[in-house]
């Protein structure tokens, strides 16, 4: 059960945003940008950031909404979300990913934790400054999402069907849930 009064059965940050929409909204104008607006990082290794940041700060809902997003956009080669989930260095996903994901490991931690050498082997993976900015926006962006749904502690289901579902809902994009109920 949540910490504050939001409407039940809404999982995630679904119910924190229909809360307080005025704060939602931006909040989700942010996601629509980071995961499916233009960058040269296709949209399913952005989710998967978006999954790998979150697993790694224990964000149930975030990380199993976000890697069923990241499944149906990687498509045949959905099995890399989970080997990255597994072990990232073990998976089989590019130098370049590898690089990208370990930046976002660090600033998950802490976002001084990414060091010159960081982004040097990110560079010689293949990335570019602008895969290397939306990297560290998304791995910081998400480590606040996480920390918000988490606090709040909205409701996470269980069923992994629930989050395949999700995940194809969201692959169409980021837009304010419509309030069924009144809050208070």
């Amino acid at each position: 059960m949540a910490y504050i009064n939001v409407e039940e059965g809404i999982p995630g940050i679904r119910s924190l945003v229909l809360f307080r929409p005025e704060t939602g909204k931006p909040l989700y104008d942010l996601a629509q940008v980071l995961l499916r607006g233009s960058s040269p990082l296709s949209e399913a290794e952005r989710e998967l950031i978006a999954a790998y940041v979150s697993h790694r700060n224990d964000c149930m809902f975030c990380m199993s909404s976000h890697a069923a997003a990241a499944r149906c956009l990687y498509g045949e080669e959905k099995n890399l979300v989970d080997e990255v989930l597994q072990d990232m260095q073990l998976s089989n996903i590019s130098d370049k990913m590898k690089a990208l994901l370990n930046i976002a490991r660090k600033v998950q931690v802490l976002g001084k934790e990414v060091t010159p050498e960081d982004i040097v082997a990110a560079k010689i993976g293949g990335a570019d400054d602008r895969e290397i900015h939306d990297t560290v926006l998304i791995a910081a962006s998400f480590s606040m999402f996480n920390r918000y749904v988490d606090g709040l502690a909205s409701f996470t289901p269980t069923d992994p069907a629930v989050y395949e579902e999700m995940g194809k809902r969201m692959v169409k994009g980021y837009t304010l849930p419509q309030q069924t109920n009144t809050v208070s």
